[in-house]
């Protein structure tokens, strides 16, 4: 009989130390996604509050352990209960995470996103969703030069070769 051995989206492809920067796959223990019910977004973030100490942050920021993913949906990193409050569905294997760090992160981004991820305008703490490539990808900024980048678990291969090669781009400037 096969022994199956469990492995993460980006096992094997990463890290990777190119000029100075850095690209680390990211593997959260629990990541769920939270949608609340109609009418139902004050109740849930209340909740959240009491439960795991924050709210649900704004659209396009990421506060603690609690990001906005999308319309009326956001991430969490830890268990939560929100009753009949929301739908909490269990996206732990579902996606792929990297965090770029390093002096010319940003450049290697604006090669390809087309957001304005710069510090002036994507402060720590802020995140988009948007396309890097022709991948649909959550980009949160999570320190002064460090993104957390998350795309679909079957494009991990696609985001690394991505990154890499915009990565040696800026590098070899």
């Amino acid at each position: 009989m096969a022994k199956l051995i469990a492995k993460t989206p980006c096992a094997d492809l990463v890290p990777l130390s190119i000029g100075g920067m850095h690209l680390v796959e990211v593997v959260p223990d629990r990541l769920l996604s939270i949608s609340p019910f109609a009418g139902q977004e004050g109740a849930v973030s209340a909740k959240l509050k009491d439960q795991i100490g924050t709210a649900l942050p704004k659209i396009n920021r990421r506060h603690k352990t609690v990001q906005w993913f999308g319309h009326g949906i956001w991430l969490t990193t830890v268990d939560v209960n929100l009753g009949d409050l929301a739908a909490v569905t269990d996206q732990s294997d579902a996606w792929a995470v990297v965090a770029l760090s390093g002096a010319g992160g940003e450049d290697v981004l604006a090669r390809l996103v087309p957001v304005d991820l710069r510090a002036a305008q994507f402060k720590t703490g802020h995140t988009a969703r948007t396309m890097l490539g022709h991948m649909s990808v959550a980009i949160s900024r999570t320190g002064a030069e460090v993104f957390e980048i998350m795309a679909m678990r079957s494009m991990a291969k696609t985001l690394i070769h991505e990154l890499e090669t915009a990565m040696r781009s800026v590098a070899a400037r």
